[in-house]
């Protein structure tokens, strides 16, 4: 007398994958919406310079952005009009650039330290003859340099916006 009976195999039932790709994109679906990208809010008028000869940045989530220029109408009232430093979503002054910036350092993971770029993003000004918004002045970014410069944050680039009519000639 046996316990078990091996009278037959019994057969496995096949899986009903039909529902698989709905399920799939439901997921996906859910993830997009949940997601959000970090976005910064700029609160200095911001406008690139000119430039021919660009590169774009290869590693976007090494590149530490600091934004110089004057506050906003909305930041005005309380900042006044000098220029400003913003990193992230916070005006800074120029003697703390080091001290955040090793911050944003210390927050990477692996190659993104190694590969670690601060991106200057300078104002223009306006451009009109009246120069209603003068562009940022060059001691202000020097100073800023020289913090990078402490903390040995050597890799620099300045933000740019392609000059069509200058490369046309």
């Amino acid at each position: 007398m046996s316990k078990f009976n091996n009278k037959g195999k019994a057969e496995m039932p096949e899986l009903n994958t039909s529902s698989l790709p709905d399920l799939i994109f439901s997921i996906l679906f859910f993830f997009m919406i949940v997601t959000s990208m970090r976005e910064e809010e700029l609160k200095v008028e911001f406008k690139a310079p000119a430039g021919t000869e660009l590169s774009k940045i290869e590693r976007k989530t090494a590149a530490i952005n600091l934004y110089i220029g004057t506050p906003n109408q909305m930041h005005q009232k309380q900042l006044g009009s000098g220029t400003r430093v913003q990193i992230n979503d916070k005006f800074i002054e120029v003697y703390e650039v080091g001290k955040h910036v090793a911050e944003e350092h210390n927050t990477m993971k692996g190659d993104d330290k190694a590969q670690m770029r601060v991106v200057l993003k300078v104002d223009a000004g306006d451009g009109t003859e009246g120069r209603k918004r003068p562009s940022t002045q060059m001691g202000v970014v020097s100073d800023v340099k020289e913090e990078l410069r402490e903390i040995g944050a050597l890799s620099i680039m300045y933000s740019a916006e392609y000059d069509v009519k200058r490369n046309e000639q």
